[in-house]
């Protein structure tokens, strides 16, 4: 089980990012068996494979947490003892469904009976589909139902604390009802892959409880976790939510200890329609993908097209689609098309004059500038607060659409002012294809700076191509068409960086059949 939160703070370079690897519990035990290895040697082995996914796709972080550490151990049982202490565990006897591959209890009413693949009829949960078993044990109950009110006062009072909306009444709904106590524990005979209870050896601490615990322990707990009460963001499938936004929130009131700030709820990709499924055979295995796509290709499709709200369905021909429209083509072309010798033979930046472009346009002048060019400008100065405030709400796919929008500008201004047909040899015309051309390296440059998060190498490649150094592509340095503004542009006349070809070639379908047999979004 993979599982990322995060703990950020400005969107603009401060992130503290937590991913790991939740590796006890009766899945695990029960998947190590089945490949006949010893459990930690199997965790070892599939941790791995993430931290290699992670590193090809370009993903950073701050820490990397395996549940199987000693410091995570620590902590679990330290934290354990809290509320043992503070009197919210009790011994019982649970009685109930439960799900071994989502390691989670059901109440009768979210249990149904299907048939299996022999047409035999079995208890399945609602939720996941996944098979459930009855299950009696003694073990250690904690005071989940003390906490129903003081969780919808949280939520009342945090109307933003879960973010989408829908989750956040998702959330209420569930809350609506009494909520049974929760079985922590579980019996030692049965679980021996997990961490032991404090002083009873019989017992196995529930893997959700041991999971969530994690966040903690990366901020030091118990010795020290100051980084904790700054604030904290979690990021979490919509699968999980339950945990997080119930479970979670419980055991730190119960442990006196301050509730994350916002839990953004992502929704899953589907193939045709279906919850990816090894048995259906239709798993999208990213590291296959990027060496079709490239890593920095797939983020971005991902990205672009994930919504968090609802499931999207993947198929290949949309990848091709999208990535050939707005990385070869628009992005990519515009690029090659202001920095190709013919169109810029001296290899600069070329510079800008407000002759040409004054700050406000007015009748009489000899400026070319039109309307359309002052609303582009508009547009690309406020880009930057709107991917921002994108960027807050989790709403990647908006803040590339808003700048997918402003590259379609750009190129409708270069195409409009077509800079080639303009005679280098005539003062004006000079001074006006510099001056479009300037334009368009600042709008490429800020589309840089932007997309950096989402596309990390293509935007290092499209910026070292405009010269624009690794201290000048911070949020700060944005700072577009400084000469429209009568300020001093750093970047004029500075020599352009080495060509290095295409900033992202053309994709071509390589098998029709794959992709007419793919979902459809």
């Amino acid at each position: 089980h993979l599982r990322a939160g995060s703990s950020r703070g400005d969107v603009r370079g401060c992130t503290v990012q937590l991913p790991g690897t939740d590796e006890h519990g009766l899945k695990i035990q029960q998947a190590a068996e089945a490949a006949a290895e010893d459990p930690l040697e199997f965790c070892s082995r599939v941790s791995k494979e993430f931290r290699t996914l992670f590193q090809q796709s370009l993903v950073s972080y701050t820490d990397y947490i395996r549940t199987t550490e000693e410091r995570h151990k620590n902590a679990v049982q330290h934290f354990w003892c809290v509320l043992r202490d503070e009197g919210y565990l009790y011994e019982g006897t649970y009685e109930g469904w439960y799900s071994v591959p989502d390691e989670t209890f059901l109440s009768d009413s979210q249990v149904v009976e299907r048939k299996d693949a022999y047409g035999n009829l079995i208890k399945v949960s609602m939720e996941s589909g996944h098979k459930v078993e009855w299950t009696k044990e003694e073990n250690y109950m904690f005071r989940l139902s003390e906490f129903r009110p003081m969780l919808l006062d949280w939520l009342k009072k945090n109307p933003f604390a879960i973010c989408p909306e829908k989750f956040h009444h998702l959330v209420v709904h569930w809350l609506q009802e009494e909520i049974p106590d929760l079985s922590v524990s579980r019996q030692r005979n049965r679980l021996k892959w997990g961490i032991p209870v404090p002083e009873d050896s019989t017992q196995t601490i529930y893997v959700w409880l041991d999971a969530l615990v994690n966040y903690l322990t990366v901020a030091g707990y118990p010795e020290d976790h100051n980084p904790w009460c700054s604030g904290v963001h979690h990021i979490v499938g919509k699968d999980i939510l339950k945990f997080h936004a119930i479970y979670w929130p419980a055991f730190l009131m119960a442990a006196g200890l301050q509730l994350p700030k916002q839990i953004y709820v992502h929704s899953h990709w589907t193939v045709n329609g279906q919850k990816m499924s090894k048995s259906l055979g239709n798993v999208i295995d990213p590291m296959e993908r990027f060496s079709v796509y490239t890593a920095d290709g797939f983020r971005y499709f991902l990205l672009r097209q994930g919504v968090p709200e609802t499931d999207c369905d993947y198929y290949d021909d949309k990848v091709l689609k999208v990535l050939n429209a707005e990385l070869a083509d628009a992005l990519g072309g515009l690029l090659n098309r202001c920095t190709g010798t013919r169109m810029n033979p001296d290899q600069v930046y070329s510079p800008f004059s407000t002759h040409c472009f004054p700050k406000r346009p007015y009748m009489g002048h000899s400026s070319r500038a039109t309307i359309e060019d002052y609303k582009m400008i508009q547009l690309v100065e406020q880009l930057p607060l709107d991917v921002e405030h994108c960027f807050e709400k989790f709403q990647i796919y908006k803040a590339l659409e808003a700048i997918n929008f402003c590259i379609r500008l750009t190129n409708g201004f270069f195409q409009r002012h077509a800079p080639w047909k303009l005679d280098r040899k005539n003062a004006e015309d000079c001074c006006w294809l510099d001056t479009v051309l300037h334009v368009t390296l600042e709008c490429l440059r800020v589309y840089g700076i932007l997309l950096q998060p989402v596309i990390p190498a293509l935007a290092n490649k499209l910026l070292s191509r405009l010269a624009v150094g690794p201290q000048e592509r911070g949020w700060r340095h944005l700072n577009f068409l400084a000469k429209y503004h009568n300020s001093i542009c750093p970047f004029e006349g500075r020599k352009l960086g080495p060509d290095s070809g295409l900033l992202f070639n053309r994709l071509e379908r390589t098998d029709k059949r794959q992709s007419k047999a793919q979902g459809r979004c």
